[in-house]
């Protein structure tokens, strides 16, 4: 029987017909193969053509046996209709088999961290999840978008999770709608209209108050645990002025966006849309403003340092030489000030929260190579986050 063990979850892969014929030897070999593993069970059923009641009682035994949820996925039509009818979608989490999808010659109108978004059609784009990430991490993303919709966040309406070789997807609706990025690039004399606008869809994200019912993480409480994880290579004194720090910024429950920038916010039809809002959380602004600074005002800094030209292109998605422009119309339009020397003090004064999360970030996708983390630790927390920190006055907006 084939299996999979990937990030402490074990994949059962079903094949054929299970029927009385062979449901006592799927079954001992089922759990042949889940003996003194305590890690997550899943059901791949990709492959599985037919399941008869006796089949379906070795997966009840074998839910009874691990006391966890077994979900059983890749579920084929006819499949699906036998776990239906005889009541097992009320005791399993079910999924049916995913819509596989193709997006080579398709535009590439965007990427980021976690994947690339495709236009396949007139009509739709499709997020593609990198490699790796799991169903389970689309499906809640997808989740946190529909739960943002409900709140009055203006997001893409997103359609089903989709499959693309290896890896995950989600198909949005889009009307011939382009980027930010994607509108500066071909007219930059609109970047006052279109960042100023920008700046009005991120403060009216910030008028939203979703309230604990929404499910939404806390942004604060995320971070300190971020700080926690960095036992055995900061000091105690070290992360404890970055949590305190951390404490110093006010309560709120504002709905921040967490990856506000030019490639994620969609034009369609003049209407201003979200497309990934997977991070979504609740906290102060401080949060998304400092994400923008960090975006358009440290990112090009590492111009020639550590990266080139063509790749600072790629990340922020328009050429780099309009970063600052872009921050300047952002922050003024924001904030409600004109002057270079308003805007510069704002930048300064907002300065540690925008290392804060340059730390954050810059340790969260090296993995756990030992070396690379005491190098970015060194180099970030030590030499720039930690003294910016010291004697920071209070947010006062």
């Amino acid at each position: 029987m084939k299996t999979k063990n990937e990030n402490n979850t074990l994949t059962v892969f079903l094949e054929g017909r299970i029927d009385t014929n062979n449901a006592a030897q799927t079954e001992e070999e089922i759990f042949g193969t889940v003996e003194g593993w305590n890690g997550g069970i899943v059901i791949d059923a990709e492959k599985l053509e037919y399941i008869s009641s006796a089949g379906l009682r070795v997966l009840m035994k074998l839910r009874k046996s691990i006391n966890k949820p077994l979900s059983v996925i890749n579920v084929s039509r006819d499949v699906y209709d036998i776990f239906e009818t005889t009541g097992f979608t009320e005791l399993f989490n079910v999924r049916k088999a995913l819509r596989e999808v193709v997006v080579d010659g398709c535009e590439m109108i965007g990427s980021g961290g976690y994947g690339k978004v495709y236009r396949i059609d007139p009509e739709t784009i499709v997020k593609i999840y990198n490699p790796g990430i799991s169903l389970d991490f689309v499906e809640q993303e997808r989740a946190t978008s529909q739960k943002a919709f409900i709140m009055g966040v203006p997001t893409a309406i997103s359609y089903d999770v989709v499959k693309c070789g290896d890896s995950y997807g989600v198909v949005y609706e889009l009307l011939n709608a382009k980027t930010t990025a994607q509108m500066l690039n071909e007219d930059p004399s609109k970047l006052p209209e279109i960042f100023g606008r920008s700046a009005g869809l991120l403060k009216k994200l910030h008028s939203i108050v979703p309230g604990k019912e929404s499910g939404l993480p806390d942004k604060k409480s995320k971070m300190i645990e971020w700080v926690d994880s960095l036992s055995g290579f900061i000091t105690e004194d070290e992360a404890g002025k970055i949590k305190t720090f951390i404490s110093s910024i006010p309560d709120r429950g504002t709905f921040l966006h967490s990856d506000y920038n030019a490639k994620n916010i969609m034009v369609q039809d003049g209407e201003f849309l979200l497309i990934d809002i997977g991070e979504a959380a609740v906290g102060h602004p401080v949060f998304d403003i400092a994400g923008l600074m960090l975006a358009y005002i440290i990112l090009p800094a590492s111009r020639g340092k550590s990266r080139s030209d063509e790749d600072l292109r790629s990340l922020l998605g328009f050429d780099f030489e309009l970063a600052q422009k872009v921050w300047g119309v952002m922050c003024g339009a924001y904030f409600g000030v004109q002057s270079p020397e308003e805007i510069g003090a704002i930048t300064q004064k907002l300065m540690p929260y925008c290392l804060l999360l340059m730390a954050q970030r810059s340790l969260s996708v090296i993995g756990d190579n030992e070396e690379a983390i005491k190098f970015r630790i060194d180099a970030v927390i030590r030499q720039r986050l930690l003294p910016a920190i010291e004697n920071v006055p209070p947010l006062d907006f």
